[in-house]
Protein backbone atom coordinates (compact mmCIF):
# COMPACT_ATOMS: atom_id res chain seq x y z
CA UNK A 1 0.00 0.00 0.00
CA UNK A 2 2.82 2.39 0.93
CA UNK A 3 4.58 1.63 -2.34
CA UNK A 4 1.36 2.38 -4.22
CA UNK A 5 0.91 5.76 -2.47
CA UNK A 6 4.56 6.69 -3.12
CA UNK A 7 4.22 5.82 -6.79
CA UNK A 8 1.01 7.84 -7.05
CA UNK A 9 2.71 10.83 -5.43
CA UNK A 10 5.65 10.63 -7.80
CA UNK A 11 3.30 10.46 -10.78
CA UNK A 12 1.42 13.53 -9.53
CA UNK A 13 4.64 15.53 -9.07
CA UNK A 14 5.84 14.44 -12.49
CA UNK A 15 2.58 15.53 -14.04
CA UNK A 16 2.80 18.96 -12.42
CA UNK A 17 6.39 19.41 -13.52
CA UNK A 18 5.47 18.43 -17.06
CA UNK A 19 3.09 21.40 -17.19
CA UNK A 20 5.84 23.91 -16.40
CA UNK A 21 7.43 25.35 -19.55
CA UNK A 22 11.16 25.06 -20.05
CA UNK A 23 13.23 28.23 -20.16
CA UNK A 24 13.68 29.34 -23.76
CA UNK A 25 14.67 32.52 -25.57
CA UNK A 26 11.90 35.04 -26.41
CA UNK A 27 9.67 34.22 -29.35
CA UNK A 28 10.47 35.60 -32.77
CA UNK A 29 14.20 35.74 -32.11
CA UNK A 30 13.79 38.94 -30.11
CA UNK A 31 15.93 39.83 -27.12
CA UNK A 32 14.83 40.60 -23.58
CA UNK A 33 16.44 43.68 -22.05
CA UNK A 34 16.22 46.16 -19.22
CA UNK A 35 17.90 49.48 -18.56
CA UNK A 36 17.93 51.61 -15.42
CA UNK A 37 19.03 55.11 -14.54
CA UNK A 38 19.08 57.17 -11.36
CA UNK A 39 18.01 60.78 -11.82
CA UNK A 40 18.70 62.64 -8.59
CA UNK A 41 17.56 59.97 -6.14
CA UNK A 42 14.77 58.71 -8.45
CA UNK A 43 15.27 55.25 -9.95
CA UNK A 44 13.82 54.66 -13.41
CA UNK A 45 13.66 51.15 -14.90
CA UNK A 46 12.61 50.11 -18.42
CA UNK A 47 11.84 46.46 -19.26
CA UNK A 48 11.30 45.55 -22.90
CA UNK A 49 11.88 43.03 -25.67
CA UNK A 50 14.20 44.02 -28.52
CA UNK A 51 13.11 43.26 -32.08
CA UNK A 52 15.73 43.28 -34.82
CA UNK A 53 15.66 44.97 -38.22
CA UNK A 54 16.64 41.67 -39.87
CA UNK A 55 17.02 42.99 -43.37
CA UNK A 56 13.86 45.08 -43.29
CA UNK A 57 15.56 48.46 -43.72
CA UNK A 58 13.13 51.08 -44.92
CA UNK A 59 10.15 48.92 -43.98
CA UNK A 60 10.07 49.45 -40.22
CA UNK A 61 8.53 52.85 -39.61
CA UNK A 62 5.13 53.34 -41.17
CA UNK A 63 4.92 49.70 -42.29
CA UNK A 64 5.96 47.13 -39.65
CA UNK A 65 5.24 49.86 -37.07
CA UNK A 66 2.00 51.36 -38.38
CA UNK A 67 1.01 54.98 -38.14
CA UNK A 68 -1.32 55.80 -35.26
CA UNK A 69 -3.76 53.16 -34.00
CA UNK A 70 -4.71 49.96 -35.86
CA UNK A 71 -7.02 46.97 -35.50
CA UNK A 72 -4.70 43.97 -35.03
CA UNK A 73 -7.58 41.53 -35.55
CA UNK A 74 -6.89 39.87 -32.23
CA UNK A 75 -7.75 40.62 -28.61
CA UNK A 76 -10.26 43.20 -27.45
CA UNK A 77 -8.69 46.35 -28.88
CA UNK A 78 -9.75 47.63 -32.28
CA UNK A 79 -7.48 50.69 -32.12
CA UNK A 80 -4.10 49.68 -30.73
CA UNK A 81 -0.89 51.69 -30.48
CA UNK A 82 2.52 50.04 -30.87
CA UNK A 83 3.84 48.12 -27.83
CA UNK A 84 7.14 50.10 -28.00
CA UNK A 85 9.11 46.88 -28.29
CA UNK A 86 8.23 43.25 -28.98
CA UNK A 87 6.27 40.45 -27.26
CA UNK A 88 4.96 41.60 -23.85
CA UNK A 89 4.25 45.29 -23.46
CA UNK A 90 7.13 47.53 -22.51
CA UNK A 91 7.02 48.78 -18.91
CA UNK A 92 8.53 51.80 -17.19
CA UNK A 93 8.81 52.23 -13.45
CA UNK A 94 9.62 55.32 -11.38
CA UNK A 95 10.46 55.32 -7.67
CA UNK A 96 9.19 58.89 -7.15
CA UNK A 97 6.87 61.31 -8.91
CA UNK A 98 8.35 62.63 -12.18
CA UNK A 99 7.51 64.86 -15.11
CA UNK A 100 7.43 63.54 -18.67
CA UNK A 101 7.94 66.33 -21.19
CA UNK A 102 6.82 68.74 -18.46
CA UNK A 103 3.66 66.82 -17.52
CA UNK A 104 3.32 65.18 -14.07
CA UNK A 105 3.34 61.41 -13.63
CA UNK A 106 3.00 59.77 -10.21
CA UNK A 107 5.54 57.21 -9.04
CA UNK A 108 4.73 53.65 -10.02
CA UNK A 109 4.94 51.13 -12.85
CA UNK A 110 3.32 51.74 -16.22
CA UNK A 111 2.76 49.98 -19.51
CA UNK A 112 4.37 52.06 -22.26
CA UNK A 113 2.92 52.40 -25.76
CA UNK A 114 3.55 54.64 -28.74
CA UNK A 115 1.14 55.83 -31.42
CA UNK A 116 3.79 56.44 -34.06
CA UNK A 117 3.71 59.30 -36.52
CA UNK A 118 6.69 60.66 -38.41
CA UNK A 119 5.75 64.24 -37.54
CA UNK A 120 4.46 63.82 -33.99
CA UNK A 121 4.23 60.57 -32.05
CA UNK A 122 2.08 60.07 -28.95
CA UNK A 123 3.67 58.43 -25.91
CA UNK A 124 1.17 56.60 -23.71
CA UNK A 125 1.67 55.59 -20.07
CA UNK A 126 -0.96 53.03 -19.03
CA UNK A 127 -1.83 51.60 -15.63
CA UNK A 128 -2.13 48.18 -17.36
CA UNK A 129 1.30 46.54 -17.19
CA UNK A 130 0.35 42.91 -17.86
CA UNK A 131 -0.73 43.08 -21.52
CA UNK A 132 0.80 40.82 -24.11
CA UNK A 133 1.69 43.49 -26.62
CA UNK A 134 -1.17 45.91 -27.19
CA UNK A 135 -3.86 43.43 -28.21
CA UNK A 136 -5.87 44.30 -25.10
CA UNK A 137 -5.03 47.99 -24.97
CA UNK A 138 -7.79 50.11 -23.45
CA UNK A 139 -7.56 53.93 -23.49
CA UNK A 140 -9.46 53.98 -20.18
CA UNK A 141 -6.24 52.73 -18.59
CA UNK A 142 -4.21 55.70 -19.89
CA UNK A 143 -2.65 57.78 -17.16
CA UNK A 144 -0.66 60.16 -19.34
CA UNK A 145 -0.25 60.99 -23.01
CA UNK A 146 2.46 63.28 -24.36
CA UNK A 147 3.43 64.20 -27.90
CA UNK A 148 7.03 64.19 -29.12
CA UNK A 149 8.81 64.52 -32.44
CA UNK A 150 10.84 61.57 -33.80
CA UNK A 151 14.26 62.31 -35.28
CA UNK A 152 16.27 60.65 -38.01
CA UNK A 153 19.30 58.87 -36.49
CA UNK A 154 22.82 59.33 -37.85
CA UNK A 155 23.39 55.56 -37.86
CA UNK A 156 21.30 52.41 -38.12
CA UNK A 157 20.47 50.46 -34.95
CA UNK A 158 19.85 46.75 -35.62
CA UNK A 159 18.27 45.84 -32.28
CA UNK A 160 15.76 48.25 -30.74
CA UNK A 161 17.15 49.84 -27.59
CA UNK A 162 16.45 52.47 -24.96
CA UNK A 163 19.29 54.78 -23.95
CA UNK A 164 19.67 57.70 -21.55
CA UNK A 165 21.37 60.93 -22.59
CA UNK A 166 21.72 64.57 -21.47
CA UNK A 167 21.87 63.46 -17.83
CA UNK A 168 21.84 66.17 -15.18
CA UNK A 169 21.14 66.14 -11.46
CA UNK A 170 17.44 66.66 -12.14
CA UNK A 171 16.72 65.32 -15.64
CA UNK A 172 17.61 62.90 -18.42
CA UNK A 173 16.46 62.21 -21.96
CA UNK A 174 15.21 58.72 -22.79
CA UNK A 175 15.81 57.71 -26.40
CA UNK A 176 14.03 54.82 -28.10
CA UNK A 177 16.33 53.95 -31.01
CA UNK A 178 15.65 51.49 -33.83
CA UNK A 179 16.69 51.27 -37.43
CA UNK A 180 17.32 54.90 -38.46
CA UNK A 181 14.91 56.63 -36.09
CA UNK A 182 15.05 57.96 -32.53
CA UNK A 183 12.04 58.87 -30.38
CA UNK A 184 13.27 60.96 -27.42
CA UNK A 185 11.45 62.23 -24.36
CA UNK A 186 12.58 64.12 -21.28
CA UNK A 187 12.16 62.86 -17.71
CA UNK A 188 12.49 65.41 -14.90
CA UNK A 189 12.48 65.05 -11.12
CA UNK A 190 11.94 67.51 -8.30
CA UNK A 191 15.23 66.77 -6.57
CA UNK A 192 14.81 69.27 -3.75
CA UNK A 193 11.40 67.89 -2.81
CA UNK A 194 12.26 64.20 -3.16
CA UNK A 195 15.59 64.50 -1.36
CA UNK A 196 14.14 66.38 1.60
CA UNK A 197 11.26 63.89 1.86
CA UNK A 198 13.79 61.06 1.76
CA UNK A 199 15.79 62.66 4.58
CA UNK A 200 12.65 62.98 6.71
CA UNK A 201 11.77 59.33 6.20
CA UNK A 202 15.29 57.99 6.77
CA UNK A 203 15.90 60.06 9.88
CA UNK A 204 12.93 58.27 11.47
CA UNK A 205 14.78 54.96 11.09
CA UNK A 206 17.96 53.69 12.74
CA UNK A 207 19.87 56.13 10.52
CA UNK A 208 18.65 58.85 12.88
CA UNK A 209 20.39 57.23 15.87
CA UNK A 210 23.74 58.88 15.09
CA UNK A 211 24.71 62.49 14.50
CA UNK A 212 26.03 61.87 10.98
CA UNK A 213 22.59 61.44 9.43
CA UNK A 214 21.29 64.71 10.87
CA UNK A 215 24.47 66.54 9.86
CA UNK A 216 24.35 65.13 6.32
CA UNK A 217 20.76 66.26 5.84
CA UNK A 218 21.47 69.75 7.21
CA UNK A 219 24.62 70.08 5.08
CA UNK A 220 22.79 69.07 1.89
CA UNK A 221 20.07 71.64 2.49
CA UNK A 222 22.65 74.36 3.14
CA UNK A 223 24.57 73.42 -0.01
CA UNK A 224 21.34 73.60 -2.04
CA UNK A 225 19.94 76.66 -0.22
CA UNK A 226 16.63 74.94 0.56
CA UNK A 227 14.51 73.92 3.56
CA UNK A 228 16.79 75.97 5.81
CA UNK A 229 14.57 76.29 8.89
CA UNK A 230 14.18 72.52 9.14
CA UNK A 231 17.87 72.12 8.29
CA UNK A 232 18.71 74.23 11.33
CA UNK A 233 16.64 71.92 13.54
CA UNK A 234 18.52 68.97 12.04
CA UNK A 235 21.83 70.73 12.72
CA UNK A 236 20.73 71.38 16.32
CA UNK A 237 20.02 67.67 16.73
CA UNK A 238 23.42 66.78 15.26
CA UNK A 239 25.19 69.01 17.82
CA UNK A 240 23.09 68.06 20.86
CA UNK A 241 24.77 65.29 22.90
CA UNK A 242 21.52 64.79 24.84
CA UNK A 243 19.80 63.43 21.72
CA UNK A 244 22.57 61.32 20.15
CA UNK A 245 24.34 64.39 18.74
CA UNK A 246 27.96 65.39 19.11
CA UNK A 247 29.78 68.70 19.17
CA UNK A 248 32.64 68.36 16.74
CA UNK A 249 34.04 70.47 13.93
CA UNK A 250 31.83 68.85 11.29
CA UNK A 251 28.52 69.25 13.13
CA UNK A 252 29.25 72.75 14.39
CA UNK A 253 30.54 74.06 11.05
CA UNK A 254 27.44 72.68 9.34
CA UNK A 255 25.23 74.48 11.83
CA UNK A 256 27.20 77.67 11.21
CA UNK A 257 26.70 77.30 7.46
CA UNK A 258 22.94 76.96 7.88
CA UNK A 259 22.88 80.02 10.15
CA UNK A 260 24.79 81.98 7.53
CA UNK A 261 22.25 80.97 4.87
CA UNK A 262 19.52 82.27 7.20
CA UNK A 263 21.35 85.63 7.46
CA UNK A 264 22.23 85.02 11.09
CA UNK A 265 25.92 85.74 10.61
CA UNK A 266 26.79 86.74 14.18
CA UNK A 267 25.38 83.48 15.52
CA UNK A 268 27.30 81.58 12.85
CA UNK A 269 30.59 83.23 13.88
CA UNK A 270 29.95 82.34 17.52
CA UNK A 271 29.38 78.69 16.57
CA UNK A 272 32.57 78.65 14.50
CA UNK A 273 34.61 80.09 17.36
CA UNK A 274 33.57 77.00 19.28
CA UNK A 275 34.26 74.72 16.33
CA UNK A 276 37.68 75.93 15.16
CA UNK A 277 39.76 74.51 18.05
CA UNK A 278 38.27 71.08 17.24
CA UNK A 279 39.18 71.13 13.55
CA UNK A 280 42.22 69.51 12.01
CA UNK A 281 44.51 71.45 9.69
CA UNK A 282 42.67 70.60 6.48
CA UNK A 283 39.22 71.22 7.95
CA UNK A 284 40.18 74.66 9.18
CA UNK A 285 41.88 75.47 5.88
CA UNK A 286 38.77 74.56 3.90
CA UNK A 287 36.64 76.69 6.21
CA UNK A 288 38.96 79.62 5.53
CA UNK A 289 38.61 78.98 1.78
CA UNK A 290 34.82 78.99 2.14
CA UNK A 291 34.96 82.38 3.87
CA UNK A 292 37.03 83.74 0.98
CA UNK A 293 34.40 82.45 -1.44
CA UNK A 294 31.79 84.36 0.56
CA UNK A 295 33.96 87.54 0.37
CA UNK A 296 34.48 87.48 4.15
CA UNK A 297 38.17 88.23 3.65
CA UNK A 298 39.07 89.60 7.09
CA UNK A 299 37.44 86.65 8.83
CA UNK A 300 39.22 84.27 6.44
CA UNK A 301 42.64 85.76 7.25
CA UNK A 302 42.03 85.30 10.97
CA UNK A 303 41.15 81.63 10.38
CA UNK A 304 44.30 81.07 8.32
CA UNK A 305 46.40 82.74 11.06
CA UNK A 306 44.83 80.48 13.69
CA UNK A 307 45.56 77.43 11.55
CA UNK A 308 49.21 78.42 11.14
CA UNK A 309 49.56 79.02 14.88
CA UNK A 310 48.40 75.42 15.51
CA UNK A 311 50.30 73.92 12.55
CA UNK A 312 53.24 76.27 11.87
CA UNK A 313 55.30 76.03 8.72
CA UNK A 314 53.13 73.49 6.91
CA UNK A 315 52.51 73.71 3.17
CA UNK A 316 48.75 73.96 3.71
CA UNK A 317 48.91 76.66 6.36
CA UNK A 318 51.45 78.73 4.41
CA UNK A 319 49.17 78.55 1.38
CA UNK A 320 46.29 79.64 3.60
CA UNK A 321 48.18 82.70 4.79
CA UNK A 322 49.11 83.58 1.22
CA UNK A 323 45.48 83.39 0.19
CA UNK A 324 44.32 85.25 3.30
CA UNK A 325 46.68 88.20 2.86
CA UNK A 326 45.88 88.36 -0.83
CA UNK A 327 42.18 88.48 0.02
CA UNK A 328 42.63 91.66 2.09
CA UNK A 329 44.89 93.23 -0.56
CA UNK A 330 48.20 92.77 1.26
CA UNK A 331 50.11 91.34 -1.71
CA UNK A 332 53.52 91.90 -0.10
CA UNK A 333 52.84 89.49 2.78
CA UNK A 334 50.93 87.16 0.47
CA UNK A 335 54.00 86.90 -1.79
CA UNK A 336 56.23 86.25 1.24
CA UNK A 337 54.16 83.23 2.35
CA UNK A 338 53.63 82.00 -1.19
CA UNK A 339 57.39 81.83 -1.74
CA UNK A 340 57.77 79.88 1.52
CA UNK A 341 55.03 77.48 0.39
CA UNK A 342 56.82 77.01 -2.95
CA UNK A 343 59.75 75.38 -1.12
CA UNK A 344 57.35 72.74 0.27
CA UNK A 345 55.28 72.08 -2.87
CA UNK A 346 54.47 68.33 -2.79
CA UNK A 347 54.29 67.77 -6.54
CA UNK A 348 54.82 69.46 -9.94
CA UNK A 349 51.15 70.36 -10.27
CA UNK A 350 51.21 72.37 -7.04
CA UNK A 351 54.58 73.91 -7.96
CA UNK A 352 53.26 75.09 -11.31
CA UNK A 353 50.15 76.52 -9.67
CA UNK A 354 52.28 78.38 -7.13
CA UNK A 355 54.50 79.80 -9.87
CA UNK A 356 51.38 81.09 -11.60
CA UNK A 357 50.09 82.74 -8.42
CA UNK A 358 53.48 84.29 -7.66
CA UNK A 359 53.31 85.90 -11.08
CA UNK A 360 49.87 87.31 -10.29
CA UNK A 361 51.00 88.71 -6.95
CA UNK A 362 53.99 90.44 -8.53
CA UNK A 363 51.50 92.10 -10.89
CA UNK A 364 49.40 93.23 -7.91
CA UNK A 365 46.54 90.86 -8.59
CA UNK A 366 44.44 88.80 -6.16
CA UNK A 367 45.17 85.07 -6.36
CA UNK A 368 41.75 83.97 -5.06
Amino acid sequence: MKRFLLAASLLAVTALQAQRPLTTSPSGGNKKASVTERIGITDMAIHYDRPGVKGREGKIWGQLIPVGYVDQKFGTSTASPWRAGANECTTMEFSTDVKIEGQPLAKGKYGFFIAYDANESTLIFSRNTSNWGSYYYDPKDDVLRVKVKPFAADRSVEWLKYEFSNQTETAATVNLMWEKLSIPFKVEVDLLKTQVESFRNELRTDMGFFWLGWQTAAQWCADHDTNLEEALRWADTATNPNVLGDKNFTTLSTKAMVLNKLNRGNEALAVMREALPMGNMNQVHQYGRSLLAQKQTKEALEVFKLNNDKNPGQFTTLMGLARGYSGVGDYKNSLLYMEKAALLAPDPTNKNNIDRMIGLLKEGKDIN
